[in-house]
C-alpha cells in the first residue's frame, strides 16, 4: 500500500512538551498534526493535558475560530463567563470575537486528550483577559515573522513616538 505525505497515524507524530514555566498551572503535550500532514489553512493538534493543568492561558481570537473534540477525561471549560464541565465525546466552538474567551482545565486523575483544530489566519490577534495581555501574530509559531505580546494597558498614542525628523529632512534635500 502506498504511503502519502497528506496521510498520517497519530503515533507517528512527534509528540512536543510544551513549553512552560516551571511551577507552572500550565503543561502538557502537543502533537502537531496539522503541520505534519501539509495542511495550510486549517490548524490541527493533538493535545495531552495531566490532572490540574490546563494547555493555555484564558484567551480569546479576534480572526481565527477554533473547534475541540475531547476523546478521554474530563475538564472545565471557561468560556466567557460561564464555567462549563466537559467529557470524552463533547464537541466545543470557539468563535472569533471578544464575547468567546476559552480555557479547558483538566480536572480529573487522568490525562485530558483532546484534539483542536483552528482556521490559521493571519494576522491575528489575541487577548489574554486574566493578565491583560495582546499578541499580534502574522505567522504560525515556527515560521518567524512578527509575534509580540503586550500589555494591554500600556497604550500610547498614534503619533507617539514621531518626532517628524526624517519629513524635515526629506524637505530639506529638495
Amino acid at each position: 500500500m502506498t504511503k502519502h505525505s497528506n496521510v498520517i497515524h497519530l503515533s507517528e507524530v512527534p509528540v512536543e512538551q510544551m513549553k512552560v514555566p516551571d511551577g507552572s498551572p500550565f503543561g502538557g503535550k502537543r502533537q502537531r498534526v496539522g503541520a505534519v500532514i501539509g495542511a495550510k489553512k486549517l490548524g490541527c493538534s493533538f493535545f495531552t493535558v495531566p490532572p490540574g493543568k490546563a494547555a493555555f492561558p484564558f484567551h480569546l481570537h479576534h480572526t481565527n475560530e477554533e473547534m475541540i473534540y475531547i476523546f478521554e477525561g474530563e475538564g472545565v471549560l471557561r468560556i466567557g463567563k460561564d464555567e462549563v464541565r466537559v467529557s470524552a465525546g463533547t464537541f466545543i466552538a470557539f468563535p472569533p470575537g471578544p464575547d468567546h474567551p476559552h480555557q479547558l482545565t483538566n480536572t480529573s486523575n487522568r490525562d485530558l486528550r483532546y484534539l483542536c483544530v483552528s482556521t490559521m489566519e493571519y494576522p491575528e490577534i489575541a487577548e489574554y483577559p486574566d493578565s491583560n495581555k495582546i499578541g499580534a501574530y502574522v505567522a504560525r509559531a515556527g515560521e518567524g515573522g512578527f509575534r509580540a505580546l503586550y500589555r494591554k494597558d500600556s497604550n500610547v498614542s498614534y503619533f507617539d513616538g514621531e518626532s517628524g525628523a526624517e519629513i524635515e529632512q526629506i524637505k530639506k534635500s529638495v
